[in-house]
């Protein structure tokens, strides 16, 4: 190696380093503002969403319940008596309160909540327990309503939700608002050899491919290797840092080779370093990935990211992305990255070699291929007044 080439990438090196120790001191703040500070903060941006149309299906007129991850929620009896009496405040039936199981992540509690007649329930815990619960909720009329203890607690994030407060969240919960919001649905082919055997289809196995549903973002690639490599004892101690960290270490990971059809077009081939289905783009930190993606616009939002050039490519990918959140975008093609953007209601991907996929940070497995779809308006919300 040149002396000059050795200049080049310590210089890229201390960008990037640069660019990680901003991004990790905003991760801090907000990891320590959520533990300490009892007080609601301003949201970032101004959430416009479109109302609940006149003639929607009425909620049932019954109490409030509670789905609680005791992993994720660390004083389980303070949420279950604030949420008492909150209820009597605003003159509502006894709330129900259900936990959540390494059986049944709240699926089932969900759907028993709709079975006692409630009128909103409240996933609270991370980003896998509202998926769980949204899953049971969907395409009904029963609004979901957060209390997000979780690492990312992205979909919070991008509805303008408190993430700290106890008080302010479940008054929030109890008493804000209902907006219907778009849900992601997305079923992986699995390789040849994980799919279940007849017998273990006859003895009740799941089908070999079965739809996922995601409320944030899933994804294949350097997105999924995160996932996979973020540990929950990492993420305790860091929060949704421990992605960055993680990611640091798939730097030089190879790149996927796909094809790609939007919607009912032609197929069209594509090398990336990942590939990913939003609903919605802001992440943690007011770092906005997909600046097009709303939650109630009825569709996908799909972006191929790409670089070159090692760690030249990555940096400029990262500065890329921190200018786009400011509303500038490159369309310069001798850039060492590139984020192509896509909108669709449906999308298919092929894969040359099965690669893991993940759903709103839960992975699921490997897949040869992928199909994704949206569903408009297929869940309430409960936000802000």
């Amino acid at each position: 190696m040149t002396a000059n080439a050795a200049l080049v990438i310590g210089i890229i090196a201390l960008a990037i380093a640069t660019i990680a120790l901003i991004i990790s001191v905003i991760g801090y703040r907000e990891q320590r503002a959520s533990r300490t500070s009892p007080a609601l903060r301003a949201p970032r941006t101004t959430l416009t969403v479109s109302p609940l149309p006149d003639d929607a299906p009425a909620v049932p007129d019954g109490p409030a319940a509670f789905i609680v991850n005791p992993i994720k929620v660390t004083d389980v009896t303070a949420l279950e008596n604030l949420a008492r009496l909150t209820a009597r405040e605003l003159g509502m039936p006894e709330p129900l309160v259900y936990r959540t199981t390494a059986e049944d992540p709240g699926v089932g509690q969900a759907r028993s909540a709709l079975e006692a007649g409630a009128s909103v329930v409240v996933a609270a815990g991370g980003d896998g327990t509202v998926r769980a619960v949204a899953e049971a909720l969907a395409g009904t009329n029963v609004p979901m309503a957060l209390i997000p203890a979780g690492t990312g607690n992205l979909l919070a994030r991008n509805l303008d939700l408190p993430v700290d407060g106890l008080p302010h969240q479940v008054r929030t919960a109890l008493s804000g608002r209902d907006m219907a919001m778009d849900l992601g649905w997305l079923t992986a082919r699995p390789p040849a050899g994980d799919e279940p055997t007849d017998d273990e289809i006859a003895s009740g196995s799941p089908a070999p491919e079965r739809e996922h549903l995601f409320l944030v973002m899933a994804g294949l690639g350097f997105d999924a290797a995160m996932v996979a490599g973020a540990d929950d004892d990492l993420k305790r101690r860091v929060g949704w840092v421990a992605y960055f960290l993680v990611g640091v270490r798939h730097l030089h990971a190879r790149r996927t080779r796909l094809s790609l059809r939007i919607g009912n077009g032609g197929w069209d081939q594509q090398r990336v370093r990942t590939l990913l289905f939003a609903n919605c783009g802001r992440l943690p930190g007011g770092i906005v990935l997909l600046p097009d993606a709303e939650l109630d616009d009825g569709y996908l939002d799909v972006a191929a990211i790409d670089t070159r050039g090692g760690l030249i490519g990555w940096a400029s990918l990262l500065w890329r992305v921190l200018l786009q959140g400011l509303g500038w975008r490159s369309s310069n093609v001798y850039n060492p990255s590139r984020i192509d953007f896509w909108r669709a209601r449906t999308v298919s991907v092929r894969l040359e070699e099965p690669h893991a996929v993940q759903v709103d940070g839960d992975l699921i497995g490997d897949a040869i291929a992928l199909r994704v779809r949206i569903q408009p308006d297929g869940l309430r919300v409960r936000v802000r007044r």
